[in-house]
C-alpha cells in the first residue's frame, strides 16, 4: 500500500470514422465520432457505434456460433461465448467451423485485416445474424465482450431465465487507446483462493482489461511457492493482515500456472510482483541471512507500512540478497510466460541511496537474466534502469502541483529520471485509480489517505496529463511513453470498520465481497479510460451507460456498491445493502443488549438510538445473501445451533459465514425488507414493539414485526 505519499493501432478500416496516430506499441490516439443518443449503452465506449435499421437478431436454441477458421484459438473464443450464454439461455449453441459465413448465425471471423491490430474488431448485427471480425482470436474475444452487452442484462445470470435473447441492431468499429490495461490484486495482505482470483479475472475481462498484476509478496505474506526456498511458504505464508496460523495461504507452482493459464484463456497477461527492498517482512521471517543480524524475524500480521528492509549495508548481505532474488525471480519467471516481472521498489524511507541502488541493481539483473522486462513502482526511477523498463506511477494531485517549480516532489523527480532512462509508464494515480480508497465516509472497507474517490473521480482523469502540471501543461512523461493504465486494489484494510484496527476476524468478509464492493462500479470507469478514445470522455454520458451495467452485475451476482452519483435502474442494485446500517421495525432497532461482547447472547429490539450496538455491517456473500456484523461486539447475526425450527432464538456468534449466519434480503412492495435465514428459510422476527423484545426466526406471516427498514 502506498501510504507514505499521503501528503508527502491505428485502424485503416475506420478511415472514414476516425484518425489514429500510433503511440507506444499498439496504443493509439483516436478522434471518434460523437456518440448518438439512443444507441445501446456499452462500457467501455467503442470508437464508433451506429444504429442499424430494422430488428435485432434473436438467438434460438440451435443458433450456430460459426467460426470462419480452423484456428484453435478462434474456436476457443467461440466455445467461451457458447459457454457464457448457456446458463441464462438454456441453449447449447453449437460451435462450427466453415469457410463462408452462415445466415442466422453468430459469425466469428478472425481473418480481418491487419489494420485492426491485435485487439481491434468490428461488429455488425441485424435481423439476419451477428458478425464479429478481427485480426486474430484476441480481437474476437474483445468483440465478444461488446456482444454480451448487446443482449438483455439477464444473459449474465447463472440460471435459466426467460428470453427472448435479442442482440440489438448496431454497427461497431473499435480498438483500444492503450495497449496495457490492468488490474492489481493485493493477494499478499489478504489471500485470495484460486477460485476467487479466477472470478475477478472474469469480471475484469468483461471490460476489456488485458493485464492481471498479482502483488504476491509483502510484509504480511509470501504467496508463491519457490521450491528451493520452502520456508517462504512454510513461514512467510502463515500470516495475512489480521490473521495468523495459515498453512495453505499461497499458490503452489501448479496453482499459479493454473491461474496464468486461466488468465491467458481470457486474453489477460499475468504480471507477478516480488516486492522489495521494503515490504519484505515475510521474506525476512523466512530467510535469516536477509537480515543484518542473520536472525529471522517473526512473521508479521499487522497493518503498518515502511517497517522492513533487506540488509543491503555490506557486501556480504548484498550478495545474500542478490542470491535470494536470483533464486526467486528465476523460479517465478519460469512459471510466467508474460513479458513483465514487477520488482516493487516503493516505500523505503529508511534505505540509504547506496542501499536502494544495490537493490535495484540486484533485482533488475535477476529480471533481465531471465529475459523479462523490468516493471516497478515509479520510485525505481532513482536507480539505474535497464533499457525498456516499465514504471508504474501512483502519484497524485499534490505531485502535479509541484511540476515545473523549484520544489518538485520526489515522485516527479523520479518520474523525470525514469523518462531520461527511456522507461515507459503505466498510470495508476492514487487519488483516482486506487480501488481501496473509500467512496465516501460510509464505505465500510478501505482507507482515505488520498481522500474519498467516488465514481466520478475514478473516471475524471487522463493518463496523458497524470504526470503534468495541474492544468495539464508541461507533461513530464511524453505521450508516446504511456503504455496504459492500471487500477490497484490493495488490501490493507479489507474489513468492515476499517477506520480503526480490527478486533475480530469476523470483520473480514470473503475477499470476493471486498473486491466486488470496491471495484464495481469504479473498475469499469478506469477500464474505459484505458480503452476508449479521449474524445468520448464525458461524465454525463458515461454515468448513463454505467447505470445500465447494474442489472448485469445483479444477474451475475456481483455485489457492487450502488454509488449515489449514478442513477441506477430500479431493481438493479443488490449491492446497495453493503455497508453499515441500522435495522428497524417501526421505531425499534435490532439491538445487541447492553453492547454485550459475549457469544450466544440472544438479540432483541430496542428504541432506536443509533449506538454501535444497533449498527450492523452488511456484507454480501457470493450467493447474494448477507452476513450482518454488530458494531459493538463484532459478532454475527446467527440462528442458535443452526436450527431450522420455528421459534429458534437469534443470537450473536463468532463470524464464520455459515448458512445460519447468512440472511436473504427480499424487498417488500411497500418498502423495507424481510430477512430470511439461508439455513432455515424462516424470517427474522421480533416478539413485540416493547423495548427488550426478543428476536427469533418464524414462518412468514406478513407481520409488521417481520418487516425491516435498513437505513
Amino acid at each position: 500500500m502506498r501510504l507514505f505519499h499521503q501528503r508527502g493501432r491505428g485502424l485503416a478500416l475506420l478511415a472514414t470514422l476516425a484518425v489514429a496516430v500510433p503511440l507506444l506499441s499498439g496504443a493509439t490516439v483516436v478522434t471518434a465520432a460523437p456518440v448518438a443518443p439512443g444507441l445501446p449503452a456499452i462500457v467501455p465506449q467503442p470508437v464508433s457505434e451506429s444504429a442499424v435499421t430494422g430488428a435485432g437478431f434473436t438467438l434460438a436454441a440451435r443458433t450456430p456460433v460459426d467460426v470462419l477458421s480452423t484456428d484453435p484459438a478462434a474456436l476457443g473464443v467461440a466455445g467461451y461465448l457458447a459457454g457464457l450464454l448457456a446458463p441464462a439461455t438454456g441453449y447449447a449453441l453449437p460451435v462450427v467451423s466453415s469457410t463462408q459465413p452462415r445466415s442466422g448465425a453468430v459469425v466469428l471471423d478472425p481473418t480481418g485485416p491487419s489494420s485492426l491490430g491485435a485487439e481491434g474488431y468490428t461488429l455488425s448485427s441485424g435481423s439476419g445474424g451477428v458478425t464479429v471480425t478481427a485480426h486474430g482470436a484476441e480481437g474476437l474475444f474483445r468483440g465478444v465482450q461488446t456482444l454480451r452487452q448487446l443482449l438483455p442484462a439477464a444473459v449474465e445470470s447463472g440460471t435459466v431465465m426467460p428470453g427472448p435473447w435479442t442482440v440489438a441492431p448496431v454497427r461497431i468499429a473499435d480498438s483500444p487507446r492503450y495497449s496495457y490495461r490492468g488490474v492489481m490484486l493485493d493477494v499478499a495482505r489478504r489471500f485470495y483462493p484460486v477460485a476467487e482470483v479466477k472470478r475477478y479475472i472474469d469480471e475484469s475481462a468483461a471490460y476489456k482489461i488485458n493485464t492481471l498484476h498479482l502483488h504476491l509478496t509483502d510484509d504480511q505474506g509470501w504467496r508463491i511457492a519457490v521450491g528451493a526456498l520452502p520456508n517462504l511458504t512454510a513461514v512467510g505464508a502463515s500470516t495475512q493482515s489480521g490473521f495468523t496460523g495459515g498453512t495453505s495461504w499461497y499458490y503452489s507452482a501448479a496453482e499459479y500456472q493454473d491461474l496464468v493459464a486461466y488468465a491467458k484463456s481470457r486474453y489477460m497477461t499475468v504480471v507477478p510482483e516480488i516486492d522489495g527492498p521494503g515490504h519484505s517482512s515475510a521474506a525476512l521471517a523466512s530467510a535469516a541471512d536477509l537480515n543484518c543480524d542473520d536472525r529471522a524475524r517473526a512473521p508479521y500480521s499487522g497493518f503498518d507500512v515502511g517497517i522492513s528492509l533487506y540488509c543491503l549495508g555490506d557486501p556480504q548481505h548484498v550478495g545474500n540478497v542478490s542470491t535470494f532474488l536470483n533464486t526467486v525471480i528465476s523460479a517465478v519467471a519460469a512459471l510466467t510466460p508474460g513479458p513483465y516481472l514487477h520488482i516493487g521498489g516503493d516505500e523505503t524511507p529508511q534505505a540509504t541511496a547506496a542501499e536502494y541502488a544495490a537493490y535495484v541493481s540486484a533485482a533488475t539483473t535477476a529480471v533481465t537474466a531471465q529475459g523479462k522486462r523490468v516493471m516497478g513502482w515509479h520510485q525505481l526511477g532513482q536507480g539505474t534502469l535497464p533499457a525498456n523498463s516499465l514504471l508504474q506511477y501512483w502519484g497524485d494531485a499534490s505531485d502535479q502541483s509541484t511540476v515545473g517549480t523549484a520544489q518538485e516532489s520526489a515522485g516527479i523527480r523520479q518520474a523525470r529520471s525514469g523518462v531520461a532512462q527511456g522507461a515507459a509508464f503505466v498510470m495508476s494515480p492514487g487519488d483516482h485509480a486506487y480501488l481501496d480508497m473509500k467512496y465516501d465516509a460510509g464505505t465500510p472497507y478501505g482507507l482515505s489517505w488520498e481522500g474519498y474517490v467516488p465514481v466520478r473521480k475514478a473516471y475524471d482523469w487522463d493518463p496523458a496529463t497524470t504526470v503534468a502540471a495541474t492544468d495539464g501543461s508541461s507533461p513530464v512523461v511524453p505521450a508516446d511513453r504511456i503504455a496504459g493504465v492500471e487500477a490497484a486494489l490493495w488490501a490493507d484494510r479489507a474489513y468492515a470498520g476499517s477506520t480503526s484496527l480490527p478486533t475480530s476476524t469476523g470483520q473480514f468478509p470473503e475477499p470476493s465481497v471486498y473486491a466486488d464492493h470496491m471495484s464495481f462500479p469504479r473498475l469499469p470507469a478506469i477500464a474505459e479510460i484505458g480503452w476508449s478514445p479521449r474524445s468520448t470522455h464525458d461524465w454525463t454520458d458515461f454515468s448513463r451507460r454505467l447505470a445500465t451495467q447494474g442489472p448485469r452485475w445483479t444477474a451475475a451476482g456481483i455485489g457492487f456498491y450502488a454509488a449515489p452519483d449514478i442513477t441506477w435502474p430500479a431493481g438493479g442494485t443488490p449491492g446497495s445493502l453493503n455497508g453499515v446500517h441500522t435495522v428497524t421495525t417501526g421505531s425499534q432497532a435490532l439491538d445487541d443488549p447492553a453492547s454485550s461482547t459475549a457469544t450466544l447472547t440472544q438479540l432483541d429490539t430496542w428504541a432506536l438510538h443509533g449506538g454501535s450496538n444497533q449498527q450492523w455491517t452488511f456484507a454480501q456473500q457470493t450467493d447474494g445473501s448477507y452476513t450482518l456484523t454488530n458494531g459493538a461486539s463484532h459478532l454475527c447475526l446467527d440462528v442458535n445451533g443452526g436450527s431450522t425450527s420455528a421459534g429458534a432464538t437469534v443470537i450473536q456468534y463468532t463470524c464464520a459465514a455459515t448458512p445460519n449466519q447468512r440472511w436473504r434480503a427480499t424487498a417488500l412492495p411497500g418498502g423495507g425488507y424481510t430477512l430470511a435465514s439461508v439455513r432455515s428459510g424462516l424470517l427474522l422476527t421480533t416478539a413485540s414493539t416493547a423495548d427488550g423484545a426478543l428476536v427469533t426466526q418464524q414462518p412468514d406471516t406478513n407481520s409488521a414485526l417481520q418487516h425491516w427498514t435498513v437505513n
